[in-house]
């Protein structure tokens, strides 16, 4: 029996225990369905070799050989990954088109007794769903963007107005990345795809009757590029722009930026990156700051002198709501994020 993904919107109720991806690793880290487990049925090697005796040698062959490895893998899902799942157990099972790789491996699993689906036309279904909505499709939600300089806490705002009910789409969450030289997380960028679904998935979630608010960005958020949908969208949209001290901000960008500051040796590194347009005098002082442990007086100094003047040149706050903080203490943070909530939903 297949089941039919129509909307992302349905991958938030679906019937089923666990989803399985039954395609090897490589293909799996390109992409998958949100939630999805890896269970490969041939592993890379093995999807290459009866690929290869497919094309070159005979295709009777090539099933034969490839009939024994997906049995043996599934035998070794079935005593490790699967061996605590009960009578009841019900995955989606899923491969790159709902082909023979997902056939038969849930075949195997109906044997146990599991009551097995197949993601009617595979990874290749859900594929063309996220293309529709982010490349076909206008975006479906009124946005708002949340601006300001670098270090006016605009993550951290869009967390808060997040537990208070407002819609928002967290880009730089999605992208592993805080889109600027230093934006760099612990946590590797995912592929362009796996941005996409993850993307996609949020956008089927929002109400389309209320507006969303997104962190305004660049077209590219680290290796990421944003939609065309979405970023038409997000250049169209109002603006709320934040608007905090210098100190208050460097001292923020050196509590919040502790992955990169906990590695000198990239700090040091990504600091020499900016020599072609600061004077060797700056970047020598930036060095030492670093190098000494004095980083809010090396944000401070960026702030000042590399990132204030490129948002100035980038910007207009002609028709912005400008919003302008005092602190960026946790409680000045709080009572900013409700006015912004109020800001954004009568937009």
């Amino acid at each position: 029996m297949n089941f039919e993904l129509t909307t992302l919107a349905d991958l938030n109720k679906l019937p089923f225990d666990q989803i399985i991806d039954v395609r090897s690793a490589a293909e799996f880290a390109k992409d998958h369905l949100p939630g999805a487990i890896n269970l490969p049925v041939l592993d890379d090697t093995e999807r290459a070799t009866v690929g290869t005796i497919y094309v070159q040698e005979s295709r009777f062959r090539a099933r034969k050989i490839g009939a024994a490895l997906v049995a043996r893998n599934a035998a070794r899902h079935i005593e490790n990954a699967l061996a605590d799942k009960d009578g009841s157990y019900q995955p989606l099972v899923y491969c790159w088109r709902g082909g023979q790789r997902s056939g038969s491996f849930a075949t195997i699993l109906k044997q146990v007794g599991w009551r097995v689906q197949l993601l009617d036309g595979g990874y290749r279904s859900y594929r063309r769903l996220v293309s529709k909505a982010l490349y076909d499709t206008e975006f479906p939600t009124p946005v708002v963007i949340l601006a300001g300089n670098t270090g006016t806490a605009k993550t951290e705002l869009l967390g808060r107005l997040r537990d208070l009910g407002t819609q928002i789409i967290d880009l730089e969450g999605l992208a592993h990345h805080r889109g600027s030289l230093f934006g760099e997380m612990s946590q590797k960028q995912p592929t362009q795809k796996t941005f996409e679904g993850a993307l996609a998935f949020e956008i089927a979630a929002l109400d389309p009757s209320r507006p969303v608010v997104i962190e305004a960005e660049s077209s590219k958020v680290g290796k990421i590029n944003l939609p065309p949908q979405l970023w038409k969208a997000m250049r169209a949209a109002p603006r709320i722009t934040i608007q905090a001290p210098l100190r208050d901000r460097a001292n923020y960008l050196a509590r919040v930026y502790i992955e990169i500051t906990e590695n000198q040796d990239k700090l040091l590194k990504t600091i020499s990156k900016l020599s072609r347009i600061h004077s060797a005098e700056r970047i020598e002082q930036w060095r030492g700051f670093a190098q000494d442990g004095a980083f809010a007086q090396l944000a401070a100094g960026l702030i000042e002198h590399h990132y204030d003047p490129r948002y100035a040149k980038q910007v207009s706050h002609q028709n912005d709501t400008l919003v302008s903080l005092d602190s960026l203490s946790p409680d000045h943070l709080d009572q900013t994020a409700q006015k912004l909530a109020r800001i954004a939903e009568a937009r």
